[in-house]
């Protein structure tokens, strides 16, 4: 009989060392150099040392495997063994777990990155919110980035040169120069910055990563978990809210997601289908960590959770970092002088025009505010509630580092066809 010899990795080739590429909140890169068993980890603290950043359970680093499933990396595992990409490797540093209370927040660098994500999410498309609160939080940014209005310095249509949402009439900018002249002058940056937060975390889509899929009957719906609990979407309205303290479990088997929980005292199992396995497995595992971060009073009540009720059968997975509490309690006791907060400047911002869609990487359909399409109908815009917007986008493959994206607009009235990440990464 033959025997089949394994071999151990070489001390040579344990020491190869592979690049990395890590996409910050500000579209700037950092890149570092790491070594085949070099945990996630590493990378997490590298970029929160690049900021010199203390409050650092809220962030995480993600990135999309070949078949434009997107993943959070795993600070407890190889990076190489969850990279399915070619070498050089990119990955995004992004919010992970938004704060339930920004105002809790320590220090003014934590609320700075959480702003850029916000600012993000708006002009993505992710953050829903009425004509009322879009003015206001557009007014906020350009106030942070900005400053005071100076009619010697800006034009009539000075607001124009901000691109803050996916869509934005001429009555919306109307109307954050009315705030930004009026209500939010002589505020500074941080105030302005945390002003938007303080808005920002009040709406249904706060915090939303939504995922697409399917609900019982084959409408399409949109999952997501925020600090408060378990929210479907169909369309542009939350049609479910399961809090924490009512949500028992997370199971997945295959394409379908089940979320098993209690509703006015009696069981309550709902069931969903994604699109594949893999979209699955990321949606369950999302569900563990943010059950576990917004739920769990300390990170030693956290559980090894299976994937489904049968014994050996399934996956398994355990959320290893701190939880909410943790969090907010660690942050109250860091008494070390504020590190300087290196702001973008304005002709460096997304928010500022010069940054077109051609340096975007969208791989889906965008939920979208209310705001008309072209400039001929610009004085058009919906005031009352939320329309539906589709944006059909597709994009090329990456290559070299070379980022190329095509558009086409359509608008869609009363429903979303998809609700889901414009930002790839």
């Amino acid at each position: 009989m033959k025997m089949l010899r394994f071999r151990s990795p070489s001390l040579s080739s344990l020491a190869l060392e592979l690049q990395c590429t890590v996409r910050l909140l500000d579209d700037s890169e950092i890149s570092c150099s790491i070594q085949r068993d070099t945990k996630g980890q590493f990378l997490v603290d590298h970029v929160c040392n690049h900021y010199s950043l203390l409050e650092k359970d809220y962030f995480g680093i993600r990135y999309v495997d070949p078949d434009k499933q997107r993943h959070w990396l795993d600070p407890s595992k190889p990076v190489v063994k969850q990279m399915k990409c070619q070498q050089p490797y990119t990955m995004c540093f992004r919010v992970k777990f938004y704060p339930q209370e920004p105002i809790k927040i320590k220090e003014e660098l934590t609320r700075y990155l959480l702003y850029l994500q916000l600012k993000r999410d708006v002009y993505h498309g992710r953050l829903l919110c009425p004509f009322a609160d879009a003015a206001y939080l557009g007014a906020c940014i350009v106030q942070a980035e900005l400053g005071d209005y100076d009619p010697e310095e800006h034009p009539a249509d000075y607001i124009s040169d901000f691109k803050l949402f996916p869509k934005q009439s001429l009555k919306l900018e109307r109307k954050i120069m009315e705030i930004h002249q009026n209500e939010l002058r002589g505020q500074c940056p941080s105030l302005a910055e945390l002003n938007l937060l303080q808005r920002a975390h009040t709406l249904d889509t706060y915090g939303v990563d939504p995922h697409p899929c399917k609900d019982f009957t084959g409408s399409t719906a949109f999952l997501g978990f925020t600090a408060r609990g378990f929210v479907v979407f169909q369309g542009n309205k939350r049609i479910h809210l399961l809090k924490w303290a009512d949500v028992s479990k997370f199971k997945f088997e295959g394409k379908t997601f089940y979320v098993i929980g209690v509703q006015r005292e009696k069981k309550l199992v709902l069931t969903f289908h994604t699109s594949t396995p893999a979209a699955c497995k990321h949606l369950w595992k999302c569900g563990v960590e943010n059950q576990a971060f917004y739920k769990c009073a300390k990170s030693s009540q956290i559980k090894t959770v299976s994937s489904s009720s049968i014994f050996f059968k399934g996956s398994r997975f355990r959320y290893s970092g701190r939880v909410a509490k943790e969090v907010i309690e660690a942050s109250s006791k860091i008494q070390r002088d504020p590190p300087v907060v290196h702001r973008c400047q304005f002709g460096q911002s997304r928010s500022f025009t010069s940054l077109s869609h051609k340096q975007l990487i969208m791989n889906m359909e965008p939920l979208l505010p209310a705001l008309s399409s072209s400039r001929e109908s610009r004085d058009s815009s919906a005031d009352n509630g939320l329309s539906a917007l589709k944006d059909c986008l597709s994009v090329s493959a990456e290559v070299n580092g070379k980022i190329e994206s095509s558009r086409s607009d359509h608008l869609k009235k009363d429903c979303l066809s998809k609700y889901h990440h414009n930002d790839q990464y």
